[in-house]
């Protein structure tokens, strides 16, 4: 399992400027460090099928009630923000390809989830072999 820090980015469109197209650089960067922490904290290629699990965590915000908070740890609130899950899913799978799989299309299961921390916002990807 890796653990990536930082603020959570999904997937953004590419842009298109005088029949070109580029890739934002907010997602440019998130994959960067996606792919850094993954050589730094596994570094390790498969060959075959795999199944990824995502959890994004999202730090409680400090504006928050005490009820609302309490609500939150005892498991009664999610969080319902942006980004989606599919452009999380998307930033993430896209940004291993040549790094933890030779293409995301060996990826044949995934699951995201959302939650709240006290901690870091960070994500936490496990890929393991089926």
């Amino acid at each position: 399992m890796i653990t990536v820090i930082g603020k959570i980015k999904g997937k953004e469109r590419p842009r298109f400027v005088n029949g070109h197209t580029y890739t934002p650089n907010a997602t440019k960067t998130f994959e960067k460090l996606i792919r850094d922490n993954y050589i730094k904290q596994c570094n390790k290629k498969h060959s075959g099928a795999v199944r990824v699990e995502i959890i994004a965590y999202y730090k409680i915000p400090k504006s928050y009630t005490k009820k609302r908070i309490k609500n939150i740890l005892d498991g009664m609130e999610k969080p319902t923000k942006k980004p989606d899950v599919d452009n999380i899913i998307k930033i993430v799978l896209d940004s291993l390809n040549k790094i933890a799989y030779e293409d995301d299309k060996q990826v044949i299961k995934v699951s995201l989830e959302k939650l709240y921390t006290k901690d870091d916002e960070r994500i936490e990807i496990d890929i393991k072999e089926i």
